[in-house]
């Protein structure tokens, strides 16, 4: 089991922010891009340390993305910045026409992804961004969970060519995975050694996870943890390799059941590894206002839900 007590709380936007800044020393051709919400992606620091490199584009989503993907034919890496249903939602064809059909190299971080935005209500909050990006060819996605993986995360996709999604929640985390750890897109993280049930988790809800097969193990279920921080590509080895131990799967994310990482685990297993599952995702619904924790407790997101699916398909076995 990992340990994981006492951890500072820190928010995922600002390991960007710090990823960001760091990618930047490291190669000069990196520039940023924000939709004028530059100190609430956590792109501020970024545009003090390298002024010229910054473009602030307004509210205007669909024209970043243009000028993101022009820059990109000069061998620019441009990282742009903006709420997640913004930078997702509102500009999709735009990110499919010409992003993701000529592959450019662009990095889109969509920060105040989920339904933890709270008191924003339900047209700020997106729970179907990663069904939108992960459909699209060649696009990745990397849903982190928590500071150091979001720095971890940026840096990877600086040097990864082709389009990257970075998904990332408003709220704090408790920030638990090494600092400078390596961060491998594509390679699942096992964070638990278990034999009774498989937990893939991404995002907040890893942490969720966690605290569930803690639980767990107090009444003598052994859980394995996996955080599944790339959604695209998968990595199919780790999921069969862990499903055919447990015999049991359970996956948790602040998305909807539909597209999101459920629905990649269950594609890998239907077609290698017919496994009883469960999942812990919003069923068909949108958001509404209410406090972080009350929206995750409200939508059957923390880890009293993980632990109720955990049982439901260990009956199931």
């Amino acid at each position: 089991m990992i340990t994981y007590e006492n951890k500072k709380s820190m928010e995922l936007r600002a390991g960007f922010g710090a990823g960001l800044v760091e990618a930047g020393q490291a190669n000069p051709d990196v520039v940023a891009l924000s939709a004028d919400v530059c100190g609430s992606v956590k792109i501020n620091d970024f545009a003090k340390a390298f002024p010229e490199r910054f473009v602030q584009c307004g509210i205007a989503e669909a024209n970043m993305v243009g000028i993101a993907a022009g820059m990109s034919l000069s061998g620019k890496v441009p990282f742009l910045g903006g709420f997640a249903e913004f930078v997702t939602g509102r500009v999709y064809d735009q990110i499919r026409q010409v992003v993701c059909y000529s592959n450019k190299n662009v990095k889109i971080c969509g920060s105040h992804a989920g339904i933890s935005l709270g008191e924003d209500g339900a047209t700020h909050q997106t729970m179907e961004d990663i069904a939108l990006m992960k459909a699209l060819p060649n696009m990745t996605v990397l849903v982190p969970c928590d500071y150091n993986q979001a720095k971890a995360a940026t840096l990877a996709a600086a040097k990864h060519v082709g389009p990257v999604y970075l998904r990332l929640g408003r709220s704090k985390m408790p920030n638990f995975t090494e600092e400078g750890a390596p961060f491998e897109i594509g390679k699942a993280q096992l964070l638990n050694e278990g034999t009774d049930v498989t937990i893939f988790a991404c995002g907040h809800l890893v942490w969720e996870a966690l605290e569930a097969a803690k639980a767990l193990e107090a009444e003598g279920i052994s859980a394995e943890v996996i955080n599944i921080h790339t959604i695209k590509p998968l990595d199919t080895e780790a999921i069969i390799a862990s499903a055919r131990k447990t015999r049991a799967v359970v996956t948790c994310e602040e998305h909807l059941f539909n597209g999101g990482l459920g629905d990649s685990v269950a594609q890998t297993l239907a077609l290698n590894c017919p496994t009883p599952m469960e999942y812990v995702a919003v069923n068909d619904r949108f958001g509404e206002s209410g406090t972080p924790d009350e929206m995750l407790t409200n939508y059957g997101l923390r880890f009293p839900n993980i632990i109720e699916k955990v049982r439901t398909v260990l009956n199931r076995k």
